[in-house]
């Protein structure tokens, strides 16, 4: 009896292994960032590091981010990019803008803060890929932004 209480669970583990593993092996096309995918102004372009980085997955979802600070009069990308030598690039979404404190980090005169979230799942298969200080880096991550053009008006 205790012989196939241990088989059964030992069995429910690796079949959950599995499937786990079959679904993070699977995250990396659907998170590579394509080129067309990078929302981008006209005009001058000009990019900047975060200057916060957050990364902890095993807290749940909104764990993993970076905090970008943006100079005022000019709109940033929709999208930011983090990109890990020897896996690609990754794209992510920006989360609130506007502010001028936000996790600890205050704007400087002039500037606003955005939090770029990073999906969780894809900070723990690069950790399990050994890719975890290169997530961490700044300089990994990029974010760009333009001049905001001013709308000529003609009477």
């Amino acid at each position: 009896m205790y012989k196939s209480k241990i088989t059964y669970v030992f069995f429910t583990l690796t079949l959950l292994i599995i499937l786990s593993w079959t679904t993070i092996a699977k995250l990396p096309n659907r998170l590579t960032c394509q080129q067309s995918n990078v929302i981008r102004a006209t005009g001058e372009r000009h990019y900047i590091h975060p200057e916060k980085i957050v990364i902890e997955p095993w807290r749940g979802e909104h764990h993993v981010y970076a905090i970008f600070m943006i100079p005022g009069g000019y709109l940033n990308d929709k999208l930011f990019t983090v990109t890990i030598k020897g896996v690609g690039s990754f794209c992510g979404e920006l989360d609130f803008g506007g502010t001028t404190v936000a996790y600890g980090v205050t704007a400087k005169p002039g500037h606003y803060l955005m939090k770029a979230l990073f999906l969780s799942r894809a900070a723990v298969w690069l950790i399990a890929q050994g890719k975890g200080d290169e997530l961490k880096q700044p300089a990994n991550w990029r974010l760009g932004y333009g001049k905001l053009e001013e709308k000529s008006r003609t009477n």
